[in-house]
């Protein structure tokens, strides 16, 4: 063979391979994705031009310029001017032939694209009349994009909610999947979770065994935070405006606790992680934005998540297109800025029961459901009748005095005899029963946990408030040993700042045991990183002298958090 037609068999053979042609695992494909974000408010809207945020043709560059790896495109294909509502359910050419020119522009900008199904109202009303056309429409659009490499990622359902319950939604996925597999047999599909796509709607999940499906989980916590003011809340989110976040230990503590199972549940099935929505609205202050979004885009990173950001260019976006500018400290959060160390708050407890005594708790029970409460080591409550309404099985306890602008810690022990989603909030004692604290989502599983989350009392100073577990959605026996609440003192201690006390710390650098001579009655302690992480966590009853073994820690530097009954004490602590 002579040079000329060697380089012409080199040139023929590279042109025939398929573009892209690379057959990454499901991991090093999360990997690929990391950091991306959503192009909200455009092809979800009815028209793409009806909330004001149409696509444009420059944005893809000036996203990958910035240093994004991804975008998540949310689509409503569901409306008849783009999909037939009758048999055979046919997509609009025109439409389709929109998204893949849309698609296209992401691929010459060297974006990894996922694309769903967004704002399907008649499947979440009627999931059972609507499923012929839902499965239809996936079987055309997993058809359409078969050619496309692994860069474009298929997410089947955006958020499911209200009557496509848990159970009916793993069906649905199931076989919507089963549909995509006919011509994609290796696409990357993302599996949501029922009840809008939450923490809550994991343990509920049955993931079907296929190796090419990434979990995905939206992350709006704590709710009072990042959608204070927005106006398709309700007037209840008028009340949340001023709500900050200021980047305290015991906020990022809750955000890591809520997170426990699903990171354990992924590490289980070896399977990843992709959060597909987190943000918060332009309404909050640009600094407690800018904190909390750092936090979470580090804190994602180091989980081993890719994550995409809630969104480019409207309420919560990074980019005006009016003016053409960023917003560059959230650029900066998500893209640049590095963790900071987190702050530590003194308290003082309100309220703390282990059950021992008849202390206010009652149960009340809808009639479609069924439960019992017993009081047995703690409060046991056996749901034996569920229904899809958490409310309708209730735990709740009144005449808790919460004060406007107080910020209050809630620390919670509990477990249950399955993994079981519970809702527990700090509300109104009547109607309209609204929440103080935002609703946080607790999942109880067999071994006993302690969950803990904090807010901020933004509303007038409730003398009466009532403290809810809404727990009706499973068939489950659930035990709870303790219940706490404290108030935070307002003068806040850096991590890295000494308090002056009588207990004394040594050795100090330490290889091993930590000897605390505790002058006064230290009642527990806490020692946190400089990320804010809770290393080692103790209570002690009447002790003067503390040994505390050090041993199995990192090299670093720490912060001992002694707690006291009128406050705490910190110390540095370094260990080598």
């Amino acid at each position: 063979m002579n040079f000329n037609n060697f380089l012409i068999t080199i040139i023929f053979l590279s042109l025939s391979q398929p573009l892209h042609s690379q057959n990454l695992s499901i991991q090093d494909l999360n990997k690929k994705l990391g950091r991306g974000i959503n192009m909200g408010n455009m092809f979800e809207a009815p028209t793409e031009t009806e909330w004001g945020n149409p696509f444009k043709d420059d944005y893809f560059e000036r996203i990958a310029q910035l240093g994004f790896n991804h975008v998540r495109i949310p689509i409503r294909w569901d409306i008849a001017a783009r999909s037939s509502q009758t048999e055979p359910y046919t997509i609009n050419p025109a439409f389709l032939a929109r998204i893949k020119y849309v698609i296209d522009k992401a691929y010459s900008s060297k974006l990894y694209v996922i694309i769903n199904m967004h704002h399907h109202e008649e499947v979440f009303a009627n999931p059972e009349k609507t499923k012929p056309r839902f499965i239809s429409q996936w079987e055309q659009i997993a058809a359409f994009f078969k050619d496309y490499d692994q860069k474009l990622l298929f997410e089947v359902m955006n958020e499911p909610n209200t009557n496509l319950t848990p159970d009916l939604w793993n069906t649905f996925f199931s076989d919507a999947l089963k549909s995509i597999r006919k011509t994609n047999l290796t696409r990357a599909v993302l599996m949501g979770t029922a009840n809008y796509g939450g923490l809550s709607g994991v343990p509920s999940l049955k993931i079907p065994d296929d190796k090419n499906i990434i979990l995905t989980v939206h992350y709006y916590n704590p709710f009072n935070f990042t959608h204070q003011g927005a106006e398709w809340v309700g007037s209840e989110a008028q009340n949340w405006l001023g709500t900050i976040w200021e980047d305290l230990a015991l906020e990022r503590n809750q955000v890591i606790s809520e997170f426990d199972y699903l990171n354990t549940l992924a590490k289980q099935k070896n399977i990843p992680v992709h959060i597909g929505e987190f943000g918060a609205y332009s309404k909050a202050d640009i600094e407690s934005r800018v904190k909390w979004t750092t936090f979470l885009a580090r804190w994602f990173e180091e989980q081993g998540f890719s994550w995409a950001y809630w969104e480019f260019s409207a309420g919560f976006g990074i980019y005006t297109p009016a003016t053409q500018q960023y917003n560059t400290k959230l650029v900066d959060a998500l893209i640049k800025n590095t963790m900071s160390s987190a702050k530590v708050l003194p308290s003082k407890i309100l309220y703390q029961s282990d059950f021992s005594t008849n202390d206010g708790w009652n149960l009340g029970v809808q009639t479609n459901s069924s439960a019992t409460l017993s009081r047995n080591n703690g409060l046991n409550i056996d749901v034996e009748t569920a229904s899809k309404d958490g409310w309708h099985v209730q735990l709740t306890k009144a005449n808790i005095p919460i004060l406007n602008k107080k910020r209050y810690l809630i620390s919670i022990k509990a477990k249950a005899d399955k993994d079981v989603s519970v809702t527990n909030y700090i509300g109104k004692n009547a109607s309209p029963y609204n929440s103080y604290s935002g609703y946080s989502n607790l999942t109880f599983g067999t071994k006993e946990k302690e969950f803990a989350y904090t807010f901020v009392m933004n509303e007038p100073s409730d003398l009466a408030a009532r403290m809810s577990f809404d727990m009706g959605t499973t068939v489950a026996n659930i035990s709870i040993s303790s219940i706490k609440i404290e108030e935070i003192i307002d003068n806040s201690t850096p991590l890295a700042t000494e308090k002056e006390s009588n207990i004394y710390i040594y050795p100090n650098p330490i290889e091993d045991i930590l000897t605390i001579s505790a002058l006064k009655a230290i009642q527990s302690l806490e020692l946190i990183d400089q990320k804010g992480n809770i290393i080692l966590r103790k209570t002690i009853i009447n002790e003067s002298l503390l040994s505390v073994s050090l041993q199995t820690i990192p090299s670093g530097s720490y912060i001992l958090v002694l707690y006291e009954k009128n406050g705490i004490t910190t110390k540095k602590v370094v260990k080598i």
